[in-house]
Formats: C-alpha cells, sequence, structure tokens
C-alpha cells in the first residue's frame, strides 16, 4: 500500500534535543527549566506519549527526568526513548562520539539515574563500524542486566541502516529524513522488511524547510510531514521545538498531513 493511508500506524513524537542545548538552523538557545517543563506538560496534554532524548542533548535527561519524576503514576504512560553513544562535554558545550564498552556503560547508569526506567535504548551516532563493534555488543548486554529490553540504531547513512537492520539486534531504526536530505528513502523498506520500526528526525530540515516570516508556515508543515508520510512505515516523526505553540503548530499540521486534509493559512 502506497501513500499517506499506510500509515495510520505513525505518529508524532517529541525530540527534546531543544530543551537541553542550543540547536537547529537557527542555533536557538534551550528554554528555561521552567519554560522546557511546561512545555512538557503541554505536549501530554496534547496527546503526545513519545520522548526522545539523548545524554548528548546537554540538560535534555535531567530537564526530562525531573518532568517523569513530577508525573508519578502517570509516567508509565509515556515512552523513554534514550541512547548511548554520544557524549556531552560540559565544559566545552560540545558533543563528542565514545562507542568504547566503558564509555557506553557509564553513560547508560548515568541515563538510569536521570531518567529511572528506559522503554527504548538507541545507539547514537551508529556507524556500520560501531553496530560492528563487540564494545556495543557487550553494552547491549549490560544494558540488557539492567531491565532494559529493547534497542534502537540512530543511523545517517545506509550502510549502517542495512546492518542495523540485518542484525537482529535492533527493534527501531532512528534516521534523518526530508526534502533536502532525501537519499535515506531506501532505508524505510530495510525497515519495513525487518520488521522494524522508524523514528524519522530533523523532519523540518532543522527549521530550513519553515519560513521565518513570510510565507504560509502552517502549509510549509504540512507539506514537509506528507512527504515524510509517503513513505509506507510504523513508527514515530520527531518533531524538535522548545515552544508549545510551534508544537501545536506541528501537530495541526501533522494531523491534516495525516488525514489528508486542508489546512488553513496561520
Amino acid at each position: 500500500m502506497n501513500g499517506i493511508a499506510a500509515n495510520v500506524s505513525v505518529s508524532l513524537g517529541l525530540g527534546l534535543v531543544s530543551i537541553g542545548r542550543a540547536w537547529g538552523y537557527r542555533e536557538g538557545l534551550p528554554p528555561t527549566e521552567e519554560d522546557a517543563l511546561a512545555l512538557l506538560h503541554h505536549a501530554v496534554s496534547q496527546g503526545i506519549t513519545f520522548f526522545d532524548t539523548a545524554p548528548a542533548y546537554g540538560d535534555s535527561e535531567r530537564i526530562f527526568g525531573t518532568f517523569l519524576k513530577r508525573q508519578g503514576a502517570k509516567a508509565s504512560r509515556l515512552t523513554v526513548s534514550t541512547k548511548m553513544g554520544e557524549h556531552w562535554n560540559a565544559a566545552e558545550q560540545s558533543a563528542f562520539t565514545d562507542h568504547s564498552y566503558d564509555a557506553l556503560c557509564r553513560s547508560l547508569d548515568r541515563s538510569l539515574e536521570r531518567l529511572g526506567p528506559i522503554d527504548l535504548l538507541q545507539i547514537h551516532k551508529a556507524s556500520a563500524a560501531a553496530l560492528a563493534s563487540k564494545e556495543v555488543e557487550r553494552a547491549i548486554a549490560y544494558a540488557r542486566s539492567n531491565g532494559i529490553d529493547t534497542f534502537g540504531a540512530s543511523v545517517s547513512d545506509l550502510d549502517a541502516a542495512r546492518l542495523a537492520c540485518t542484525s537482529g539486534a535492533y527493534a527501531v531504526i532512528q534516521l534523518p529524513y526530508h526534502r533536502l536530505f532525501p537519499s535515506m528513502a531506501p532505508a524505510f523498506a530495510m525497515a519495513r522488511d525487518a520488521g522494524m520500526g522508524v523514528l524519522v528526525n530533523r523532519p523540518f530540515g532543522m527549521g530550513r524547510l519553515i519560513p521565518d516570516e513570510a510565507g504560509d508556515k502552517a502549509c510549509r508543515l504540512k507539506e514537509a510531514l506528507a512527504f515524510i508520510l509517503e513513505q509506507p512505515f510504523k513508527g514515530v516523526i520527531l518533531t524538535g521545538t522548545r515552544s508549545p505553540r510551534h508544537l501545536d503548530e506541528s501537530l495541526a499540521a501533522f494531523r491534516a498531513a495525516r488525514d489528508g486534509e486542508s489546512l488553513g493559512t496561520g
């Protein structure tokens, strides 16, 4: 089955890089912690249940962990996704990659302390070499010993996607995909053939696909999401925002693109 109708099992989730560090085409600064927590509460109130964070997202895991603790028992309704493999140097405000066993285990220990139970753990910056590494294999076994049983690979090239989809170790791949970066399109079929889910990040090209002031922003958002929904897959499109208003705009555009509805200008 082709097109949007094939994607009744695709939802919109919230990527949390923007609440933890400067990020995006315009390098926007993260919100205050109070505003970040308000965004998370608003997301849940609007039906968002999938949240994707990472140690390399600066303060994101810590803030999201605070939110989860305040949710109490209601946090069990949410899907908590994080990663290991890319790390954050707070002193230099920069990310770096280390897929050694010790670094992966230390990273996971900190993530568990911040977040509590983790529903999905992904290998971050997952090159083909990293995915074939015995260090990564051992770290996954360590994660299993800590109660994690669902794993993914966050990839940005087709070699890594192919290995992730054929290894049998992963239930999900995460990848960037949008009109300005369509080269990962074959990975959707790889995942589908392997019975895997897909997480799509950077759906708006880190902001490059969305106009500042001029133009019809609502239609541009819908067009960007409709382009992704042309790929038949099961999974989540991750919108990364620091603003409740922007999240509402993305949700409206997603629903219109998914359901094939017209969308008024805004």
